[in-house]
């Protein structure tokens, strides 16, 4: 583990309570180079170099950032013309960003084979000479590459007329400059997203290509390499509608994110949410998942809202006396609640809303329950945790007085009030996001805490083009999948098999649903997982009777799993090298404060959770019995609430928490084995009371305990906590 910085030894101080927290690291910034500089230093090095590259990093920022707004306002080119100018000047500025070679400490695996058979010693630095060939090396790559980036983006524009009338005919010219496309979008994919998403991409390729070798159901008849660049290139491949909605929609809420990052919102929105939770058990916990959950609603980003967020949360979780694991873990699944929670989730919501053809409104409305649902059981989660291990909470010099923290921010929650009213209203996503982006604009210039100079503006365009190269990369390269798959038929042939070997059985399609979200998530994006899992799964759920949005939402639920499920854990591998934990430990913990992510979609399957046109009290219904069944789960997984639990107790909660959530099953288990037909509604009612009943029970026996020992503080004692104020405010 590297040496803290000083930004991050700033961020990690803990507030007092006339201070509120620098989670965004501001202060530390003003003496620090500009970001693009930072930018152009890391990839080239220091030197009069890289000040130039910088510069360039600058102008194509705000080229790009000016080209979004001009889209966003007027629309003055056609879709597909907006696509191939966004990702040419996406695509450049990924080559002068991100290095072609890992030179930093021991290297890449590139880095490390040349090393090896220049010392013959495998732990040796990489020679001097070497590292500045390779950047040499690099450089020439990155002209070539940024030449071919330029040169097949504006093809199809010179020569669109051309490029229309012989539709399906294409040329030799055609297809080879699509094999380019390939070429250069999965490099900058390797450098930008990662090898192993790569390895996907050309492994789809390949299976369109030898599919007439393939026995089976899973066989056709093969596409030659000439089809495959073409469909990928001019047809609905790259430029195809998940780019789209990255340039139409996302880019616009990545730079109010960047806007709001800047101005100081993230602070006080991390300072509201200690404000609230601070005074509670596992106080510095619950302020993470509020302040993650606050930050993510507008980032819509995982691993961003842990490195923005993480060096002050969990420093302030370990204070209190919660593991390097579990603080990791927590940080990891309360910031991937950010991706699920309205009003700006993850760039996959918005592609959803086109896939389903609705009104992004409509999206934000249904998953509100269901994320607030999430981040109630993370809060249990962190409680139990700290009532199994008698964590208490900061002291109250150490926590920020709602006076401070609203005085110093209160500004802010105009825009994002702005942002819901306009999204329930039905406001196309682009023009709310707009809005939003001024109102905060205006807001912050206003207070002098907040007023932005004209450095400042300009790393906000930086921040948001840097932001946004991942995401369109991501994007762009899973439309080449999607285009292979079309080709192929593969989205057919693998709901019919998922059907018909699991004979109709909708919670084994779940799981499996589930395995291959975790398997796609090994290479993917959540972004990209979801768009391929949207094209492979939904199919099936669709045929097993669920509604389209249905089935949309608990896909892009499970995509999200690649962030907190080990082996790949995205996020919480993220939040160990902050918390200097160990990787796979932070995974597991993250996984099990996470299980809302896995068990919620099954109340989305089975109940009327986001039936919202539907009857109202079946949606309070299922609202209610999903709650109690989530939080069995919780006490049963955890085997904790006030005190111990029995085993006895557990295998009750989990009969309880499994009647709840697949009554249907239950219904047609009886059916089948007792030719009896009992109504789900039995099975909820039954799992709902017993679920109440048990917790119910520790409850009354924690209360009756308080009264025996005469008070909240002989209480504390009880649960093994030093500090009777918290628990009495928790329990309050």
């Amino acid at each position: 583990m590297a040496d803290p910085t000083p930004d991050s030894e700033t961020r990690s101080r803990p507030p007092s309570s006339e201070t509120i927290p620098d989670v965004e690291g501001i202060d530390a910034a003003r003496g620090q180079a500009p970001v693009w500089k930072q930018l152009a230093e890391r990839r080239w090095g220091p030197g009069p170099g890289a000040t130039a590259v910088g510069r360039i990093i600058l102008v194509l920022a705000v080229g790009l950032t000016a080209f979004q707004l001009y889209v966003a306002l007027w629309a003055g080119l056609d879709a597909r013309q907006q696509r191939l100018l966004h990702l040419m000047l996406t695509m450049v500025m990924v080559f002068l960003v991100f290095p072609p070679f890992q030179l930093e400490g021991k290297g890449g695996w590139t880095v490390r084979l040349l090393t090896l058979a220049a010392t013959r010693s495998r732990g040796s630095d990489a020679p001097a000479g070497l590292v500045t060939f390779l950047r040499r090396l690099g450089g020439a790559m990155d002209a070539v590459l940024i030449a071919a980036a330029v040169g097949v983006s504006l093809y199809p524009i010179a020569f669109q007329a051309e490029l229309a009338s012989r539709a399906g005919a294409y040329t030799e010219t055609d297809w080879l400059l699509g094999v380019v496309l390939i070429v250069v979008l999965v490099e900058a994919t390797r450098r930008a997203v990662g090898l192993a998403m790569v390895i996907i991409v050309v492994a789809f390729m390949y299976y369109a290509m030898i599919g007439w070798l393939i026995p089976g159901q899973f066989g056709h008849s093969g596409a030659r390499i000439e089809r495959i660049a073409t469909q990928s290139y001019l047809g609905d491949g790259v430029y195809g509608l998940t780019l789209g909605v990255v340039v139409t929609f996302v880019f616009v809420f990545i730079l109010f994110g960047a806007l709001l990052s800047r101005t100081g919102g993230g602070n006080f929105f991390v300072g509201l949410a200690y404000v609230l939770t601070g005074r509670m058990v596992g106080g510095p916990a619950k302020g993470a998942v509020l302040g993650s959950a606050m930050m993510g609603s507008v980032s819509g980003s995982a691993i961003a809202n842990v490195v923005t967020t993480g060096p002050f949360t969990i420093p302030l979780m370990r204070r209190v006396g919660y593991k390097r694991h579990d603080a990791a873990g927590i940080e990891a699944a309360a910031s991937t609640g950010g991706q699920i929670l309205p009003p700006i989730m993850g760039a996959g919501a918005f592609i959803m809303a086109e896939r389903v053809g609705v009104p992004y409104a409509d999206i934000v409305k249904v998953a509100i329950i269901p994320a607030l649902m999430y981040f109630g059981v993370m809060f249990l989660f962190v409680d139990i945790l700290a009532r199994k291990h008698g964590i208490g909470r900061d002291a109250d010099e150490d926590l920020p007085r709602l006076r401070t923290v609203m005085a110093a921010g209160w500004h802010f929650l105009a825009p994002l009030i702005l942002l819901i009213v306009l999204l329930l209203m039905y406001v196309p996503p682009t023009q709310a996001g707009l809005f939003a982006c001024g109102a905060l604009l205006v807001v912050a210039m206003l207070r002098a805490s907040s007023r932005l100079s004209a450095r400042d503006f300009l790393e906000v365009f930086v921040m948001a083009a840097r932001n946004t190269l991942p995401v369109s990369v991501a994007c762009a390269v899973a439309g080449i999948i999607v285009a292979m798959v079309g080709l192929t038929g593969l989205g057919l042939t693998l709901s019919n098999v998922m059907v018909n070997v699991f004979e109709g059985n909708l919670l084994l399609t779940l799981v499996m649903v589930l395995i291959a979200s975790l398997i796609m998530g090994m290479g993917l994006p959540v972004t990209a997982s979801y768009v391929v899992l949207a094209v492979l799964a939904v199919p099936a759920l669709e045929e097993l009777g669920l509604a389209v949005i249905v089935a949309h939402m608990i896909v892009y639920w499970y995509s999200q799993d690649s962030n907190v499920t080990p082996p790949v854990a995205l996020a919480a591998y993220a939040a160990a090298g902050v918390a200097e934990a160990s990787p796979m430990r932070s995974g597991v913990s993250a996984w099990k404060f996470a299980k809302g992510l896995y068990l919620i979609p099954v109340l989305m399957a089975y109940t009327a959770l986001m039936a919202l046109d539907g009857p109202v009290i079946d949606v309070v219904v299922a609202v209610a019995s999903g709650c109690v069944a989530l939080a069995a789960s919780a006490i049963a997984i955890e085997g904790h609430f006030l005190r111990r639990t029995l085993v006895g107790e557990r295998v009750a909660l989990i009969v309880a928490a499994a009647l709840v959530m697949v009554a249907p099953e239950w219904s047609a288990l009886f059916q089948g084995a007792l030719s009896t037909t009992v109504d789900p509604g039995v099975f909820v009612g039954a799992g709902s009371a017993l679920g109440v009943v048990l917790i119910g029970l520790q409850i009354a026996q924690h209360l009756r305990d308080r009264v025996r020992k005469g008070g909240p503080r002989g209480a504390a004692g009880a649960d093994g906590s030093d500090d009777a104020p918290t628990e009495t405010a928790s329990l309050g």
